[in-house]
């Protein structure tokens, strides 16, 4: 419930500061469009490829169900957490696109819950899965090799 907040708050959050009119902004406006085109499309691949990976045991549950496997092949090589992960670059291409710190502010806060979720999903699959403190050891959580 609280992650469906953060996102509509998200979307529904003014830009501030508003530079839309200035010439700083209309001036940066290939930089912008980069950024969001790579950002995006980054966090496109991630939540693709994490969905791919993990459709057979895909629950709106934030704790493993009684059969489900852990998967460290594919996407989850790279990262232990891509939907999350997508979700954050995506938030932080849209808040350089816009330029605005109030959504840079936002994405922070996505940050930290998605941090604080992803902890605590991991202390499920700990239980559940052995092996997973030797993967979680291996693969960063959000970022590929830096966090």
């Amino acid at each position: 419930m609280l992650q469906l907040i953060l996102m509509t708050g998200f979307i529904v959050l003014p830009v501030y500061p508003q530079l839309s009119g200035l010439e700083l902004f209309t001036s940066l406006a290939f930089i912008r469009w980069t950024i969001l085109s790579l950002f995006t499309g980054y966090a496109l691949v991630l939540v693709a490829l994490g969905l791919f990976s993990i459709r057979k045991s895909l629950t709106p549950f934030p704790y493993p169900t009684e059969n489900n496997q852990l998967v460290t092949t594919g996407i989850y090589h790279v990262v232990r957490h891509p939907l999350y992960s997508g979700v954050l670059f995506a938030a932080f291409g849209w808040s350089a696109f816009q330029m605005s710190l109030s959504h840079l502010f936002m994405t922070g806060i996505g940050l930290l819950f998605f941090d604080y979720k992803a902890a605590q999903e991991e202390r499920w699959l700990s239980i559940r899965h052995p092996e997973y403190n030797s993967y979680r050891h291996r693969v960063k959580k959000f970022i590929p090799w830096i966090y």
